[in-house]
Order: C-alpha cells, then sequence, then structure tokens
C-alpha cells in the first residue's frame, strides 16, 4: 500500500506544480542597474501583446526615466494603513488575488511589510500569490541574498538588514542579471540618475566605490550563472547515474560560527542543486535545564535561520559529537561534511574524543568529504 500512496502524491504533486504561478526574478549588483526599468519595459511588451499585466507595487525612487515608463500602465492601487501616525502604502496582495492578472510586476523583494501585515516579508506574499496561479515578474539587488551576507558586508562593510532566502532565488522559474561596468553604474549615479544631489558625493565615497562594485558585479554573475546550472541540471536528464551530493553542517552554540557555517554550506549547497542538512548534538553540558537563555535563543535564530536556507534540523542528544556525525552520514548519505575552522567549540570537543581519528577514517572510507569553513 506505501508504494501506491506514495505515487499518488507524487502525482498530485505535479498537478500541484503546475497551477502555481511562475516566477521570474531580475538580479543586479546594485541599486540602480536598470532593474526596475527593465521591468517596465517588459510590462510594455507584454500589454501590447494582449496579455493581462498590472502594476502591483513599482518603486521609481523619483527617476524620471523609470517613472515615465509607468504611464499607460494597469496599475493595482497599494493598500494604505496607518503605522506610528504616518500613513504609509504596501502591496495589496489581497486585491491582487481578487483581481487574478495572468502576470504581476511587484518590485523590492526584500522589503519588511510594516507591521501587522498577514507576511514579514514581501517574498512571502509574493509566496502566496504564486500559490494562487498568478505569474510574478520581481527583483532584488544580490546584497539581498542571505547566504551573501557576511561576504557582501566584507566587501562593503555594511551588514544588509533586509535580505531573502536562497530559497526563494532557487524557486524562480527565470533569473535574469541586469549588469552595468563598474563605470557605466558609477556615471549614472554622478548623473543624478540613481540618487538626488545631496546624497551623490556620500555614495561614491561609501557603498559607490569602484573596487565595490567590481566584487558584487562578480558575485552577481556568479550566482545567475549558478542558477542557470541548477536548472539545466534539473530538467536535463542524465544518461548515467551521478553521485547526488548531500550536505552536512555542524554546528555547536557558538552564535557567529554557526551562522558562517550555515550560510557557507547554504552556498555549497545551492551551487550543486543538493540537499542539505543541519547537525546540533546537544552535549549534557548544554542540556535544556543547563543552557543559558542566550545560547538557546541563538540556537532557535539559527535553526530558523538554516531552515530558511532549505536545510533540514537535526537535534541529537548525545557526549560524543564525533560519533553523531558518523551516525547521520550513514543513515542520511552524506557526502561532504561541513565544520568551523579549529577554533569552534565543536571542534575542541571532537579533538578531545578518542574517536576523532575514528571519524576522519570511517569518512575516508565512506568518500564523504570533511570540509573546515574558515
Amino acid at each position: 500500500m506505501e508504494e501506491p500512496r506514495k505515487s499518488a502524491e507524487d502525482f498530485l504533486h505535479l498537478i500541484n506544480q503546475s497551477k502555481r504561478g511562475k516566477l521570474k526574478i531580475y538580479i543586479g549588483m546594485s541599486a540602480g542597474v536598470g532593474k526596475t526599468y527593465r521591468m517596465l519595459q517588459e510590462a510594455h511588451v507584454l500589454l501590447q501583446n494582449g496579455i493581462d499585466v498590472k502594476i502591483g507595487y513599482i518603486e521609481t525612487h523619483n527617476r524620471k526615466e523609470t517613472h515615465s515608463l509607468l504611464e499607460g500602465l494597469p496599475i493595482i492601487p497599494r493598500r494604505k494603513l496607518f503605522y506610528k501616525g504616518k500613513e504609509l502604502e504596501e502591496l495589496d496582495v489581497s486585491a491582487i488575488l481578487v483581481l487574478r492578472p495572468e502576470i504581476v510586476i511587484i518590485d523590492e523583494l526584500a522589503h519588511t511589510n510594516i507591521e501587522g501585515s498577514k507576511n514579514k516579508k514581501r517574498w512571502q506574499d509574493v509566496m502566496d500569490i504564486l500559490e494562487a496561479g498568478i505569474n510574478v515578474i520581481s527583483a532584488v539587488n544580490i546584497q539581498h541574498i542571505e547566504s551573501l551576507n557576511d561576504e557582501v558586508k566584507s566587501v562593503t562593510g555594511i551588514e544588509v538588514a533586509e535580505r531573502i532566502p536562497d530559497t526563494v532565488l532557487a524557486a524562480a522559474d527565470e533569473v535574469v542579471n541586469i549588469d552595468l561596468t563598474a563605470e557605466e553604474l558609477i556615471n549614472r549615479l554622478k548623473e543624478g540618475k540613481i540618487y538626488d544631489n545631496s546624497k551623490i558625493q556620500s555614495a561614491l565615497g561609501n557603498f559607490f566605490k569602484s573596487e565595490n562594485i567590481l566584487q558584487l558585479r562578480e558575485l552577481a554573475l556568479k550566482e545567475v550563472a549558478s542558477q542557470v546550472t541548477r536548472k539545466v541540471e534539473a530538467e536535463i536528464t542524465v544518461g548515467k547515474s551521478l553521485r547526488k551530493e548531500r550536505f552536512l553542517a555542524c554546528i555547536s552554540s557558538n552564535e557567529k560560527t554557526a551562522k558562517n557555517v550555515i550560510r557557507k554550506t547554504a552556498r555549497l549547497a545551492n551551487y550543486y542543486n543538493s540537499q542539505w542538512f543541519l547537525l546540533y548534538v546537544q552535549i549534557p553540558k548544554e542540556s535544556s535545564d543547563r543552557i543559558t537563555l542566550s545560547k538557546q535563543r541563538h540556537l532557535i535564530n539559527n535553526f530558523k535561520l538554516a531552515t530558511e536556507l532549505g536545510a533540514e534540523i537535526i537535534r541529537v542528544e548525545n557526549k560524543n559529537v564525533a560519533l553523531s556525525i558518523m551516525e547521520q552520514c550513514d543513515e542520511r548519505n552524506i557526502t561532504t561534511v561541513c565544520i568551523g575552522k579549529p577554533h569552534l567549540d565543536i571542534w575542541r570537543i571532537i579533538w578531545a574524543t578518542d574517536t576523532f581519528n575514528s571519524l576522519l577514517k570511517r569518512l575516508s572510507k565512506q568518500n564523504v568529504d570533511l570540509v573546515i569553513l574558515s
């Protein structure tokens, strides 16, 4: 009975997938590259071809060239609400679901909704709209990708607060890079096409430094190339069976290094289009009645981060961390184990046990790679 039930569930999943709307995402290295402009251009072409396309939310930032493209496009009025004594506007998801356009344009995918909205983030609104069978065209900058947060911070010195999980990008049916050279982007900034004159010098001295733009551009190009590779691999049947990568990220209660391991493992899994797991081994001194509340809170936040990035969470209680890792590798056919560099608590625990050499030998024997993330 188990096989027919699984077969029926798989077929139902295919049916539901066909009902889901398609998602197209324009991605760029920074503000001002032309993502919104391109979406509006596409909306005009779709409209001219008889497609029911509507503007759900567009932010032109008062850029004259971009704003002029709104003329002639059907716009769904924004939802107005009061927050802290001010009237603010948000995407009206309910209106979109009632009107059911064939395609809706929704800008600024990483936006955080006003408190009291159904969803905390706009990307969650977009997922609801897709589930209703409505197609969406949206846009995001590379610095808003969750797993790239640390890398972007090292490049720009700025920690971006508004982020989207990598799973959102992975769910896109099409990802398009809007590319400009660093020189072109800086010229656009100097000409006042990105920010008003009062902000230009500040931007040139901070985020829009040439070296920053070059590195962000490289990140954007790599991300889109990876997305294309994953789509090709998913859609083309390979004649011979290839080893499917499965990653196991191992963390301790150390908050910062755990985040680093989570984000970097997510990047690896995303690159290989692979399943990945997060393992936390609760040792006796971190039992629920002994661990500090702050560490508990950090662990919960890291579990949430890993879940948003597509991981399956594994929590086990064991005084022998290395043994737990080996057991999970066996049970879940892991191909790559990812841990933090030696100063991590988890590393000291493993190193202190007699089974560390056994772990290395076992991983080697089973053809499992061990990756130490810096």
